[in-house]
Parts: structure tokens; sequence; C-alpha cells
């Protein structure tokens, strides 16, 4: 059920519209100025679109398409004139909005950020891409963990952008630390739609969280986007679907974030979130409460290392022609290498 797209919004519902925005190319602050009015005029054409519209989301790379360019010229910054316009455009069509931009670094390469920003025009998440998608991106590792915030209509939000959603422990994480609803924003070019797909689902169901997940569309004459917003519903089925790949299209659908509490707190077969961490509780008081994955552990105490770790091949960005990284990166701070 998704109240036809948003149309018939239920007093319990959150109406999300995913922009399926045309992949620009994006070379000069000329360029970065135009696609600013490009994204604050789809902001103004969500609202119209539809009155019941709480929260539009703007796809990774929408502001600088996805050249991979690090020229300082066109990063951008928080106190920056970009993000100033979105949050003009959230309070101005009074809609809550979710921007992508990449953000100046200056101690090392960009990061790749995204924002929340709610209908008064104030940031309420801030989130710096944990796992940039090695070896094509040259993005800094995000430092800013998974915050997660009060949305509208009383809901909880999270955002992780791209390959981040092809690790199931962010997805986890966004869960457990209660976001009810899931924000996934991509650049995902075609060869990535099955896994695309299948991750989506499975970052809904293993949480009984909402995912609600979309791509940049279209070509820039290089790169072909896919589009292909796909809103999930906690139990994992698809209640909307952006599949004909047509740039700017708005894919809607209402979430029922008090259905989702329902489940977290009633389902007792499938409630995988809860009985990670409260194993066979059938046969023990309260389950099992230890951490049997030695993964977990290892990552803990700083060594993660696969059985196959010397034999693994790419290990930088020499291949798509990045220069070998000459920082250490440790707990969160950057090191020179010796």
């Amino acid at each position: 059920m998704n109240g036809l797209g948003g149309l018939n919004k239920s007093k319990q519902g959150v109406v999300i519209g995913m922009v399926q925005l045309q992949l620009p190319v994006v070379v000069t602050p000329d360029d970065l100025a135009r696609q600013t009015r490009k994204i604050v005029d789809m902001v103004g054409k969500a609202r119209r679109n539809m009155g019941t519209m709480d929260l539009v989301v703007f796809p990774e790379y929408a502001l600088h398409g996805l050249s991979m360019d690090t020229n300082p010229d066109i990063m951008c910054r928080l106190d920056g004139p970009e993000v100033a316009a979105f949050k003009a455009a959230c309070k101005t069509h009074k809609i809550w909005g979710c921007f992508s931009i990449m953000e100046l670094n200056p101690g090392g390469m960009p990061y790749n950020s995204g924002l929340i920003i709610d209908d008064q025009g104030e940031i309420r998440l801030y989130y710096r891409k944990m796992h940039p998608w090695v070896p094509v991106e040259p993005w800094e590792p995000g430092n800013t963990g998974i915050p997660v915030c009060d949305g509208p209509n009383g809901s909880k939000l999270a955002l992780i952008i791209c390959h981040d959603g092809m690790f199931p422990e962010m997805a986890r994480e966004c869960a457990y630390k209660g976001a009810e609803i899931m924000i996934r924003t991509a650049g995902y070019t075609a060869p990535i739609r099955e896994s695309w797909r299948f991750t989506n689902q499975s970052n809904s169901f293993c949480n009984l969280m909402a995912t609600a997940n979309v791509c940049m569309c279209g070509s820039d004459g290089t790169f072909d986007s896919m589009g292909e917003a796909m809103i999930v519903n906690f139990d994992g089925q698809v209640i909307a679907h952006g599949t004909t790949g047509r740039p700017d299209e708005i894919i809607s659908a209402e979430l029922r974030p008090d259905l989702i509490r329902e489940a977290r707190l009633g389902w007792g077969v499938e409630n995988n979130i809860y009985q990670f961490g409260h194993r066979g509780y059938v046969a023990v008081k309260g389950g099992a409460q230890d951490c049997p994955y030695t993964y977990m552990t290892d990552l803990a105490a700083g060594r993660y290392r696969l059985p196959w770790e010397d034999d693994v091949q790419v290990t930088d960005g020499t291949v798509c022609g990045f220069p070998p990284p000459t920082r250490l990166y440790r707990n969160g701070t950057k090191e020179a290498a010796e």
C-alpha cells in the first residue's frame, strides 16, 4: 500500500518523492551555478506536483555529475551558495529536501556529503559517505558516522550514499540507531541494476526498515545512469519503482512509520534486528548476547584481514588514473605516510 503514490495521504503517513534527475555535465563554476538552479527548480516542481509530499530526495551527484572532478573551484562548503540555495528552496516551498554535494576538504581529497534540510530551511542531518566506490571514486572516507534525525510527521530518518548500501552493516547501523526510513542516494549506472534492486530489498527486510533509494538518470554523453527509484516497505516489498528510466521523473509513495514501529515491537518470526543480539531466546533467557563474529571483533581490534588479503589485485585507484595515496587514515584522523 502506498496511498496511490502519496495522493491519498494518511494521518500517520510520510510521502517521499525520489527525483530521477537528469545526469549533468559540470566543469566550471558557471556550470555549478546552473545546476544549482536546476535543482532548486525541481524542488518547486516536487511541491507543485504533489501537495502532500513531505520530503523530496535528489540523487548522489545531482549537483556535480559523474566526472569525479576534484577541482577546488567547483567544490562546495556547508556555508556556500549552493547549500544556501537548497535551504531557501525548502523554506520557500515548505518541503523537506535531501541533497548531494562534493564538499571541499582542506586537509585532503573532497568529501562526498549528503544533507537533509527541513521545511524551515535548517540542516537536520549531515553525512559524509563512509564507503566511496573504490577504485572509481577519489573521495575521502567519511568520518561522521551514521547520524539519524527526526523527520517529517514524527519519522526517524537516516541517509547513506550509493556504495554504502552494498554493506549490510550500514543499513543495520541505521536501524540500530533508530531509523525507520533509510534514504540511499546514488549515481549508479546500468551494470549495477540487479545488485541495486536486491540490496535495497534486503536492507529493508533484514532491519524492518523502509528504504527510499534513487539514482541519477539519463546520459551525460559518457555515462548512462539508470534512475531506478525504489521505495521499499519494511517487509521487503517494493511499493514504488521507477522502471522507465525517464529523466527528471519524480517517483513517490507514502510510508507508514507507525506500522514499522508496530512490526519492530510485535513481530516474532523474522524480527531479525532484535534477534541478531538475542540469539536463541527460546532456549536461553534473553538469548545469547555475545559477539561470535570474527570479522567484527577483528575490525574493532584493528586487525581485519581476509584469508586472501595478500592476493587482492586492486588496492588503490591507479587503475582508474588516480595517483597512489600517500596518507594513512587512523581512527578518523589523517596521518602522513612515512
